[in-house]
C-alpha cells in the first residue's frame, strides 16, 4: 500500500478535526475528564499524532503532558504519584506522550528499575487504572506499532535533519539493538494490563499519516454521543470607526519581505 500523501492526509483529517472540536465542547459542557495515553517505540509517531489532535483545541482545556526523567525526590515517591498531579479535572482533556508505562518499557529493558519494582508495577497498574475508571475518568490507551526497518529509517532521518536532531537521544541510540527485548516487554505489559476497564488499542504506524487517521477515528468512535450545539456569537457593529494601532515613541519593525 502506497504511503498517504500530505494533501490527501490533510483532506481526510479536516472533518475529523471538526469532530474533535465538537468533542472538546462536549467534554467541557458535560464536565467529563478525558485521558489518552500514547505509548510505542521510539519514532513511532506519538508526538505528531498528539499535535494533530490538539491543533485546533483550546490549550487551556487540552493539555499535553510529556514528563522528563524523574528527579531524585520523585524517585523516592510512589511510582504513580507524579502522574496523578497531571490527571484531568472536569472539562479537561489530557494527552500523555508516554506515561506510567515507561516502567514496563524503557525502564525494564534498559535496567532503570529493579525486577521488584517492575513486578510491582504490573500488579499495581490495573488497580490504579480501575480507580481512575471507577471515578469517571474516560481512559484510552494506544500503542503505536512500527517495524524495525521503518524505525531505522526514521532514526536516520532524525540524524540527518538538524530540525529533528533533538529527537534522537542517547537512550534512543542505546535501544536500537533492543527491538526484540522491547517486543517481549510489550507483550508482558499487554498480558498484565489489557483489562476490561482499561483496554489497549494497537495501531499500525508504519505509515504515520494512515496511523494518525486510524487512531483519531477510533478515539472519536469510542466516545459517547458528543453533539453539543455550538453557541451563536453575535458581533454587533462597532460604535464608531475602527481605530488604528498606536505605537507612542516607538517605530514598529516593517513587515518581513516576501519574494
Amino acid at each position: 500500500m502506497d504511503k498517504l500523501k500530505r494533501k490527501d492526509y490533510e483532506r481526510l483529517l479536516a472533518p475529523m478535526q471538526l469532530e474533535l472540536a465538537a468533542m472538546a465542547r462536549w467534554v467541557q459542557h458535560a464536565g467529563q475528564r478525558l485521558l489518552v495515553l500514547f505509548e510505542g517505540r521510539d519514532t513511532a509517531g506519538k508526538g505528531g499524532t498528539i499535535q494533530d489532535i490538539a491543533r485546533h483545541l483550546n490549550p487551556r482545556q487540552c493539555r499535553v503532558v510529556a514528563l522528563p526523567k524523574p528527579t531524585d525526590r520523585e524517585d523516592t515517591q510512589w511510582y504513580f504519584q507524579r502522574h496523578v498531579a497531571h490527571l484531568p479535572a472536569a472539562g479537561e482533556i489530557v494527552l500523555m506522550d508516554r506515561s506510567w508505562y515507561n516502567r514496563a518499557g524503557v525502564e525494564k529493558v534498559m535496567g532503570y528499575c529493579s525486577d521488584a519494582q517492575y513486578r510491582a508495577f504490573l500488579q499495581q497498574a490495573p488497580v490504579f487504572e480501575k480507580l481512575l475508571a471507577d471515578d469517571g475518568i474516560l481512559l484510552f490507551k494506544y500503542w503505536l506499532c512500527v517495524d524495525q526497518a521503518q524505525q531505522e529509517k526514521r532514526f536516520a532521518e532524525r540524524r540527518d535533519d538538524p530540525l529533528k536532531g533533538w529527537k534522537l537521544s542517547p537512550v534512543d541510540l542505546q535501544s536500537r539493538t533492543q527491538y526484540r527485548a522491547y517486543t517481549e516487554a510489550r507483550e508482558a505489559m499487554l498480558d498484565a494490563t489489557d483489562t476490561a476497564h482499561a483496554p489497549w488499542t494497537l495501531v499500525d504506524f508504519n505509515d504515520q499519516k494512515r496511523g494518525r487517521l486510524t487512531l483519531i477515528r477510533d478515539l472519536l468512535d469510542r466516545l459517547p454521543e458528543t453533539r453539543v450545539d455550538e453557541p451563536l456569537i453575535d458581533l454587533p457593529p462597532l460604535p464608531g470607526p475602527p481605530a488604528r494601532e498606536t505605537y507612542g515613541r516607538l517605530t514598529p519593525r516593517p513587515p518581513f519581505p516576501v519574494a
